[in-house]
């Protein structure tokens, strides 16, 4: 058991499937108290009803102060999981555009908003974000999402070197390929990149505990990424050509 978690107030948004679900419910195995918010009402009332918790369903952009009810009036961890993986390149409808970047950056924003005052009154709080891999590197075909992702990362990493010192804990979660809906919807580039390494959303919940646990900030599911991340770094136009073989490689199966 993972004491930091054990009887915390939890809420995990887009938690009707997928990582969020996983999440929701190792949380909950671990002995927390756990707000399950989905837009879909019916998909978060079933995860909540299965782990013993509150379903809170509406926007994870709107839902802090009811979660915060919902709790006895304190959020112990607050899990910004909801995404969307929007596809497309710089020709992507302004709506996908802006869609992408409200739901996968402001919404993690917004709730920081609300949770930030009440932590830092107490010196005590937990943020985590998940990110995914295409945030530390990118995705192929989907420059919505690669770029949100980066800028989902960006305010974790800010949230973590302004705080730290006031107690809040940030952990940003970067997994490549997980199976869930999402990776379905990828579609071949999916297939190409990310489903030969693909785990299952528990591996990414065991992940995140044993982050928590060993106070780390960057949570690395797949830990391969690390290298490619380094490698971005050190020589990022090596890197780049890199991937362009990989879009080419797509580009010619599509």
């Amino acid at each position: 058991m993972v004491e930091a978690v054990q009887d915390a107030g939890v809420v995990v948004t887009g938690a009707g499937g997928g990582i969020g679900a996983a999440l929701a419910r190792r949380f909950a195995a671990e002995g927390a108290r756990v707000v399950v918010n989905d837009l879909d009402a019916g998909k978060a009332k079933a995860v909540a009803d299965e782990i013993g918790g509150i379903a809170v369903p509406g926007d994870a952009s709107a839902i802090v102060s009811q979660a915060r009810d919902a709790l006895g009036g304190t959020i112990d961890v607050y899990c910004a999981n909801a995404g969307l993986g929007s596809g497309g390149t710089e020709a992507a409808d302004e709506e996908v555009w802006a869609r992408a970047w409200d739901v996968n950056v402001m919404a993690h924003v917004r709730a920081a908003r609300e949770l930030l005052p009440a932590w830092l009154e107490r010196d005590a709080g937990r943020f985590v974000s998940t990110v995914s891999a295409a945030g530390l590197l990118t995705m192929i075909g989907a420059a919505p999402y690669s770029v949100t992702k980066h800028g989902a990362y960006a305010f974790a990493e800010w949230l973590s070197l302004t705080y730290r010192h006031r107690g809040l804990k940030v952990h940003a979660i970067c997994p490549q390929g997980v199976r869930t809906d999402m990776l379905t919807a990828s579609g071949t580039a999916g297939e190409l990149v990310l489903a030969p390494t693909a785990i299952e959303p528990d591996d990414v919940a065991d992940a995140l505990l044993k982050g928590i646990e060993e106070d780390r900030f960057l949570i690395l599911p797949h830990p391969e990424a690390a290298a490619y991340y380094q490698a971005r770094a050190t020589d990022p136009d090596r890197w780049m050509t890199s991937m362009n073989h990989i879009q080419q490689k797509w580009e010619a199966g599509r």
